[in-house]
């Protein structure tokens, strides 16, 4: 297969922008048949009556701007809410956003009620007391520490020892017990403890604060009822066992957990490294990374992945690589098994079906000038033996045009994949 590819450029392009034209250039040069003249499509603007549902659309404390951004793959949101403005990409990115806002909604009621203000005030003192005690005699302090806490000690040795994780605690929050409590909060209110929104941050470190000295009950602290959180329902199994494994562990063991199951995958100490070492990718981005690929166990060039990972370079890009692993373990768990991945640019996966599956996450994709330009001057590279079947899955959706031109060429197009294997939001 990556005989396919020789001779195409490596980096130099925007991968939202530039990736999905290379898939679909590579699908027709690997099927052998040249273009002659043909229509084109220019990405254009949408409204978002045109592409959400209404729930994404509208709801308790957000309206999604009608004029959604489009860049022929990828689609842009601009979000008012009742805490401000968000530009998001992507659907995924916007069904992530708004379990946000509803969680923090859930959150400043509960910050407003009464056992809140009690708790806060009944246990400030304790609060400023036991810093003040672990300054001056750390060792008495400590010891009355109840010894499940050792493993808290571990985590923040390992943390010492390696580069700081994006978005981790405070050294102080960790001892007092804050971030085990806020990644609890999180986990019940469905939202991501690593997100970079820093409204729900704010609201997720003042509870879990409270929350940590034990001045509130949870189940008594949030306001679960009336739906005020996105459902958790489309889960999957393998989504449910990260969850609970982000809820339970901090990203010091974390690291600890990725490392030792990319050991055991087989990729190379320094690669390793390099991919725990990425701080566009959150904690949360690499363990489910590492837990899709983890579900390939018969598939060889799983750090030809990791190695494609390290090209995010913000928390959009760190998500599509997220959603690519997602897919893959998806096509496993309900297709067939993945012997081999490559990536020659794009992530190529062979199958036990004797089939090339290209995994893809995109809102919109079109048929562009971009792609012919593309297709002559690599059509000369092309290879003469006929390729195995070729499946295409998206997130979203391609154009009625980019679909007949695929299907014309026998790639069967899985649109809208998101909707059936409970991707993680």
């Amino acid at each position: 297969m990556q005989t396919w590819f020789q001779g195409m450029g490596k980096g130099g392009w925007s991968l939202f922008r530039s990736l999905a034209t290379v898939i679909l250039l590579t699908l027709i040069i690997s099927t052998g048949v040249a273009l002659g003249a043909a229509n084109y499509e220019a990405p254009s603007a949408k409204r978002a009556s045109e592409v959400l549902p209404p729930n994404l659309r509208s709801g308790p404390h957000f309206r999604v701007q009608d004029r959604v951004a489009a860049d022929g793959y990828m689609l842009r949101f601009t979000v008012n809410s009742d805490y401000g403005t968000f530009t998001v990409t992507g659907e995924y990115g916007l069904r992530k956003l708004i379990r946000e806002i509803q969680a923090i909604a859930a959150l400043k009621r509960t910050s407003k009620g009464e056992a809140f203000a009690e708790g806060v005030r009944g246990k400030a003192q304790d609060t400023v007391e036991f810093a003040a005690n672990l300054i001056d005699d750390p060792g008495r302090t400590l010891s009355s520490v109840p010894q499940g806490v050792a493993k808290l000690f571990d985590n923040i040795a390992t943390g010492l020892q390696k580069p700081r994780e994006p978005r981790r605690d405070s050294l102080g929050a960790q001892l007092l017990n804050v971030s085990d409590a806020k990644r609890k909060i999180a986990y019940d209110l469905g939202v991501d403890v690593y997100s970079s929104n820093r409204a729900l941050q704010n609201e997720l470190d003042s509870l879990s604060r409270a929350q940590a000295l034990g001045s509130l009950g949870l189940s008594a602290a949030i306001p679960y009822g009336g739906g005020a959180v996105v459902g958790m329902s489309r889960m999957s199994q393998t989504a449910s066992s990260v969850n609970r494994l982000l809820r339970d562990e901090s990203p010091s063991s974390l690291r600890n957990i990725n490392e030792g199951k990319l050991q055991a995958m087989g990729v190379d100490r320094s690669l390793t490294e390099r991919f725990l070492n990425n701080t566009q990718l959150s904690p949360r981005h690499k363990t489910v990374i590492v837990a899709c690929l983890e579900k390939l166990y018969r598939a060889r060039g799983r750090d030809a992945f990791i190695g494609f990972s390290l090209q995010a370079h913000d928390e959009a890009t760190a998500n599509f690589m997220q959603n690519l692993a997602e897919l893959l373990a998806a096509y496993q768990q309900t297709v067939a098994p993945i012997l081999e991945i490559t990536a020659p640019g794009i992530i190529l996966a062979r199958t036990a079906n004797d089939t090339v599956f290209i995994p893809f996450p995109l809102d919109y994709g079109v048929w562009t000038v971009r792609a012919e330009r593309v297709v002559k001057k690599t059509l000369a590279r092309r290879q003469t033996s006929r390729p195995p079947r070729v499946e295409f899955w998206v997130t979203g959706a391609v154009s009625p045009l980019a679909r007949r031109q695929l299907e014309a060429q026998g790639i069967q197009v899985t649109e809208h994949v998101d909707r059936r294997i409970g991707m993680m939001d």
